[in-house]
């Protein structure tokens, strides 16, 4: 499992940037991974040479206030979920309500959200407005996004099922 702690992700970024790797990062809850999450990912893993993808804690999970029975998965389950996805280089599982500190220290060369968010948007109260982006823009980095399959979210499968 490529699960890392923040202190060894970092050593690593060292080695990738040493060796010339483009690293993306994106992050999300990815509770019940589906096929849409499958082809946010692979997407993003196209902008570079090396995917880290950044996971809610269960308890910003319950911040984010998705809903009360949320996350359905606990997050080391959802962590060595996503971590067995062959396009996934690391995660490493976040327990603020952004990915803001994350983004700072590992500094990535891509920032990679579905296209429910916009790359270009710089007010920061948007629901569209990437976090990070600014950061990563500032480092000389670029902001994407990618089209998102439509009917394929965690949110509609449970709507389905209940």
């Amino acid at each position: 499992m490529s699960l890392y702690s923040l202190n060894t992700l970092l050593e690593e970024k060292k080695k990738w940037d040493i060796a010339g790797e483009r690293v993306v990062f994106t992050n999300g809850v990815f509770d019940i991974l589906h096929v849409g999450h499958l082809h946010c990912l692979e997407s993003a893993l196209a902008h570079g040479t090396r995917l880290v993808v950044g996971i809610n804690s269960d308890s910003s999970v319950r911040r984010l206030d998705k809903a009360p029975n949320r996350p359905i998965h606990t997050e080391q389950d959802r962590a060595k979920i996503v971590s067995a996805l062959t396009c996934v280089d690391a995660v490493i599982i976040f327990d603020t309500d952004t990915p803001l500190d994350l983004i700072n220290d590992l500094s990535p060369h891509v920032l990679v959200k579905g296209g429910d968010y916009d790359p270009t948007c710089t007010d920061q109260s948007s629901s569209t407005y990437i976090v990070g982006s600014k950061e990563v823009r500032a480092n000389g980095g670029s902001v994407e996004s990618i089209t998102l399959l439509t009917g394929h979210s965690t949110t509609d499968i449970l709507k389905k099922k209940l």
